[in-house]
Formats: structure tokens, C-alpha cells, sequence
């Protein structure tokens, strides 16, 4: 069994490699976040310009913040940076290839210093995020940048060693300025509406703390990109792993493994340069927002209307659920009816055939995607992807029913004991106040919806308490397959 490794590809017969030299790759992208998806989506469409000769100066230096990132420092600096990209069809062809776009990974905690460094550099021209929707540490419902985080007090502190992204990116671009350098472009990959703008406000609010004429420069000299990621990527497994050393012989320490489809939607606003990603396949568009409403309210909101009931259930892959017909109709119900009329047309995107394409790749049984997997951090995601469907059509008089059942269904998960009595794991930030919230609501059925932090005020709107008490005193009385065969069969 070969390691995956620079010495070992030329021995690999049964898996395309990298065909570029990757000793004279530079590197022009810092990026945080360094998880299975940057790995299946921004990483590969590098790996797609090198390969096509281009792009060799835009090499990604990987970087690690968090304690769990400790294990991919590992994994990367084993491997040279390389991984295998194994590519999942519903008929069960794989299509793998070894990415090499990684060209360096350092892990902040290790050198802060050398992270600072790095990203100063006059080669590196973008910082890209992949920190996931809590990693802007804005409040879900005020939007305000929250101040009291303890990381982020502990970055502000005079001569500290910073700990957060906002810390070591804003010593950085202060570094580039007294240098002389033009500010690198800050490009975020994440699921949020506008995470362009989401990002300029966490950064220039957090620079405003350190010092008030530095919020004023990134505001007026760093650019924030608007994009729209889509594919899917589930955590990889030890079978995954398993897969890949008996299939093409190589032992790779955290292969990637995900869905043919692919999608990147980005704004062209960049001060310093950029690959030529739309000859990688990207869409780069004037205006990105279209896009990521149609992705976050169709495909991440929808996630959302099957995890939940699914687990009650009894689902724990999420094909399975997908390929019960009853969840397949809840979920075109819920994106025919509410989700679609909130959206505005999307160039060259036919939405009804999207929305038929969604239940189609939800349903590869060969990605074998958690239905966990989707369940974990909602309180960064329901506000950020549902929330705004039902509110918005409040607004206008539009359906709510289905986009509130899904509200319902997370309220039940969240009491974190299924229907058979067994515990289910709540993974979430907030999860002690949600659970205790939740555990209240047979007594107190407003209980979960009146976090103002979580919800806004929700809680005070008659339609919509009316609809949300009618489902969850369903799903308490007749269980989640009951509840959604009566939510569905009574659609017109």
C-alpha cells in the first residue's frame, strides 16, 4: 500500500495526479477552514487551472484555527498537501483524482506569527473562508458583531497573540498597509446570504474595536466578494477511507469524497487579482445574489425541511429519506409553494427542473450523506436559510405552512429524545438553551420559538404561531411520517 505523497504519485497507475510541477507553485491564496468541502470545491477548481497550465501562482496555503484542525495540520504535512478527490455517481462510478492545489498548511495556534506572515506576503493576493456560519460571530437576528466573544476580547488585548480569523487577518492587512501593500481581497465560501457583505461587516466591526482609522481602511481599500458554493460533501468515513486504499491503492489519510454536481457562483470585485476561475468552470457574474437566495432557500433550507423529521422518523442516511416518496413530495411542496415565489429570476437556471435536480442528487445513495450531518448547528442555519422564506412571505401573504412545519420538526429534535424515547445528540452552539426550551414546550408550546436571539419576533405573529402550535401539538400527538402525510395530502 503506497502513502499519498509527492515521492509515491508517479507510482500511483490507477489514479490520475497532478500533471504540473508543484515545486514552482507560489502561493497567492491564504484560506481558513480547511475542511471536506474547501477540499471538493475551491481547492479543485485550482487543481483544474494548473492542470490546464495556468494558475500555478495561485497556489492555496491552508490555514487551521480551531483545536479539531490540529488532525488535517497532521494529515496535509504528511501528504505533502495532497488528498483524493473521489467523485460519487448515483449509479456507483467513481471518479477520483489526487488534488494538488495545497501547496503549504499551517496551523495558528503552532506560529500565529508565521500565519500573519504569510498572509503579508506581496504573493498572496486572496484570503478565502470556508469558517462555517457561526464563524462571523454576527448575532443571527440583530446581525451585530458580538463584542463579548471571549476570543475575540482576547484578541484586542494590547500585544496579544491573536486567536481568531478577524485577529490574524486584521494584524495582516495592518502589516501589508505599513509595508506599503495593497490590501488582499477577502473572499468567503460560506454559507450566508451576501457572505461578502457578511464578511466586510464582521471585519471592519472587528477592526473598529482594535482602531477606529483601520476599520475605516479595510472599509474603504478591501474587497468582499459575494459568492454562492454549492456541492455536496459529507464528512468522510473510515469506510470511505477503506474504499480508497482496496480501489486505487494508496493509503490517504483524509480523502474527500462528494457529488458530481458542482456549482460557484462568484462576484468579480477583487483589488488584486484573481485566477481565471471561469475558465475552470465558475460562473463569475456581476451579481451573485439570485444565485445564492435560490441555493440557500431551495437546496441548504431544504436540507433543513428533511433532517429533521427524517431522524423522528427513523431515517439515518439522508438518500433514504429522500427516495421515500413522501418526503420527496413534502419537500417540492415546500419549494414550489414558499420557497420559489420569494426568489427572483435566476439567469440561465431553469428553477422548476432545479428544484427536481435537488431531490435527484439528495437522493445518491453512493454519497451516503448523514442525516446528523444536517441536523448539527441549526441555530446558525434555520435563521440564516429558512427564517427569511417565512418571514418574507408574511410580508406578502404568501403560504408559510410547510417552511413553519419544518420550524416545528426542529423544535421537536430539539427536546433531544426521539419517538421511541431514545436520546438523540443535539450538536449545536446553543445547545443547553435550546434543549431546556424545547424539554418546556408540551407545557409552554411558545416556549422554543420566543428566543429573540434565535427567532426575532416570531413569537408575536398570529399566523404564524398558529400554523407552528398546530404542527408541533401533531408531531407530539401522531409522529413525524403522520404529521407530514397530513401536511402533504392536505395540499391543493
Amino acid at each position: 500500500m503506497l502513502p499519498l505523497r509527492t515521492a509515491t504519485l508517479s507510482d500511483l497507475k490507477d489514479l490520475a495526479v497532478p500533471t504540473y510541477d508543484r515545486s514552482r507553485l507560489t502561493t497567492g491564496i491564504v484560506h481558513f477552514g480547511v475542511g471536506g468541502f474547501h477540499r471538493a470545491h475551491q481547492a479543485m477548481y485550482l487543481d483544474r487551472l494548473m492542470s490546464a497550465g495556468t494558475a500555478h501562482d495561485w497556489a492555496i496555503c491552508g490555514v487551521g484555527v480551531m483545536p479539531a484542525d490540529r488532525r488535517m495540520r497532521d494529515v496535509l504535512r504528511a501528504q505533502d498537501g495532497l488528498y483524493t478527490l473521489v467523485v460519487k455517481a448515483p449509479d456507483g462510478g467513481l471518479d477520483a483524482r489526487v488534488i494538488g492545489s495545497i501547496a503549504e498548511y499551517l496551523y495558528a495556534p503552532d506560529d500565529p506569527e508565521a500565519v500573519i506572515e504569510k498572509m503579508a506576503s506581496p504573493g498572496v493576493r486572496i484570503v478565502s473562508l470556508t469558517v462555517t456560519e457561526g464563524g462571523y460571530n454576527f448575532n443571527a437576528v440583530t446581525g451585530e458583531f458580538m463584542a463579548d466573544n471571549p476570543d475575540v476580547r482576547h484578541d484586542l488585548q494590547p500585544g496579544a497573540s491573536p486567536r481568531t480569523s478577524f485577529g490574524l487577518i486584521t494584524a495582516a492587512i495592518e502589516r501589508r498597509k505599513a509595508r506599503g501593500l495593497a490590501p488582499f481581497t477577502i473572499m468567503s465560501c460560506d454559507n450566508i446570504q451576501g457572505n461578502g457583505e457578511a464578511a466586510r461587516r464582521s471585519f471592519v466591526a472587528y477592526a473598529r474595536l482594535r482602531d477606529p482609522g483601520l476599520a475605516s481602511y479595510v472599509a474603504e481599500n478591501v474587497n468582499f466578494p459575494n459568492s454562492m458554493v454549492d456541492r455536496i460533501t459529507p464528512v468522510t468515513t473510515d469506510d470511505d477511507r477503506e474504499q480508497v486504499r482496496k480501489r486505487f491503492g494508496v493509503d490517504d489519510g483524509w480523502p474527500v469524497v462528494c457529488e458530481p454536481f458542482t456549482q460557484w457562483a462568484l462576484e468579480d470585485r477583487f483589488g488584486s487579482g484573481r485566477p481565471p476561475f471561469e475558465d475552470a468552470g465558475v460562473q463569475v457574474v456581476p451579481d451573485v445574489e439570485p444565485y445564492e437566495l435560490m441555493k440557500l432557500r431551495l437546496l441548504n433550507a431544504s436540507h433543513q425541511g428533511l433532517c429533521y423529521f427524517a431522524w423522528l422518523a427513523g431515517y439515518r442516511l439522508v438518500h433514504d429519506a429522500a427516495q421515500d416518496p413522501l418526503f420527496a413530495r413534502f419537500l417540492l411542496a415546500y419549494m414550489e409553494r414558499e420557497a420559489t415565489p420569494t426568489l427572483a429570476e435566476v439567469p440561465g437556471v431553469d428553477l422548476r427542473e432545479y428544484q427536481h435536480q435537488l431531490i435527484d442528487r439528495f437522493s445518491n445513495a453512493q454519497v451516503r450523506d448523514t442525516v446528523a450531518r444536517l441536523c448539527a448547528e441549526s441555530s446558525d442555519r434555520i435563521p440564516k436559510w429558512l427564517l427569511p422564506v417565512i418571514r418574507r412571505n408574511l410580508e406578502t401573504g404568501g403560504e408559510i405552512l410547510l417552511s413553519t412545519a419544518i420550524v416545528a420538526s426542529w423544535a421537536r429534535y430539539a427536546e433531544g429524545v426521539d419517538e421511541q424515547g431514545r436520546p438523540i445528540e443535539v450538536v449545536d452552539q446553543l445547545r443547553d438553551r435550546l434543549v431546556a426550551n424545547a424539554r418546556r414546550q408540551r407545557s409552554e408550546p411558545l416556549a422554543f420559538i420566543e428566543d429573540r436571539e434565535v427567532f426575532g419576533d416570531l413569537a408575536d405573529d398570529e399566523r404564524f404561531v398558529s400554523a407552528y402550535t398546530s404542527v408541533l401539538g401533531s408531531l407530539h400527538r401522531k409522529g413525524a411520517k403522520a404529521t407530514l402525510e397530513d401536511l402533504v395530502s392536505g395540499l391543493v
